[in-house]
């Protein structure tokens, strides 16, 4: 494990390593003044969503499934708004793995997660924030924005950024600096779709990209929206394309990993870091 361990600390201080972040980064994130847990994992989206009542177990499934349907019922606009309400509020603490991720200064992280915690870690360091889009009329699926170490600024198109900035990519959406969300089942098929013709990643950052390796934290693979958007995220990725660190994963998350190249290492997250694992609830 050690040795493991070792080859992952080398990449990432190398800059050749890109973490790709799921919901078990949001573990410890609680609210400052309801002590609640910040909603990150489906079931907990899910709830969220439903004021904390549990829905039927073909919607239980994956959160994008029970937004679809939330989306049928009270439109898009009652999605939108749930989340920004979750994910706006600033009384949510700092992940445990944010802080461990900003003092590497890395230069390029994946995060699926919808929180601002990145964003706040990196709220003094200038870099480029990519955020997901969907279910537009036309045009990529991606927004730009600029930050120069102080605020954001909306960017039209890659001669606004410095292509050598530090990326932080955000697929499924952020409050900041303006809401936009991918949650439910068109909006991924709509991204997914746009994603492998090659229109929601810019073309700097395709370039940029080929031959790093990925670090994937804090996500379970068992659900085929994550494994359909990792499979794009790492294209053109090393050999091999780096490794998936999944505490007791099942045969079915081996079988995706092997096939991407990515060695899945049976560990938390937290072991790497040197930080205190979780308990279980």
């Amino acid at each position: 494990m050690t040795t493991v361990f070792d080859q992952i600390r080398t990449g990432l201080a190398a800059g050749e390593v890109v973490p790709f972040i799921g919901a078990d980064a949001l573990a410890d994130v609680t609210h400052g003044k309801t002590g609640a847990k910040i909603p990150a994992t489906s079931d907990e989206l899910i709830l969220a969503l439903n004021n904390g009542q549990p829905m039927a177990p073909r919607l239980m499934y994956e959160f994008p499934r029970a937004a679809m349907n939330i989306e049928l019922k009270r439109g898009r606009n009652a999605v939108n708004r749930a989340l920004e309400t979750i994910y706006a509020d600033t009384g949510w603490s700092r992940a445990g793995l944010h802080d461990w991720l900003n003092g590497l200064n890395l230069p390029y992280i994946i995060d699926l997660n919808r929180d601002t915690g990145l964003q706040q870690a990196w709220a003094s360091r200038p870099h480029t924030l990519i955020v997901g889009i969907a279910r537009i009329a036309g045009g990529l699926r991606y927004n730009l924005f600029s930050h120069d170490g102080t605020a954001y600024a909306a960017a039209q198109d890659e001669s606004a950024i410095d292509p050598a900035a530090p990326i932080l990519f955000k697929p499924c959406g952020t409050p900041w600096p303006e809401p936009n969300w991918i949650a439910s089942d068109a909006d991924f098929v709509d991204y997914i779709t746009e994603l492998m013709g090659g229109f929601a990643i810019p073309p700097y950052l395709k370039a940029r990209r080929k031959g790093l390796r990925y670090l994937v934290l804090g996500a379970r693979l068992n659900r085929d929206t994550i494994r359909m958007l990792l499979a794009d995220f790492i294209y053109s990725a090393g050999e091999p394309a780096g490794w998936a660190l999944i505490p007791g994963a099942n045969d079915k998350e081996k079988r995706f990993c092997a096939r991407l190249g990515l060695e899945v290492v049976d560990a938390d997250w937290r072991e790497l870091a040197d930080m205190p694992l979780i308990e279980a609830a």
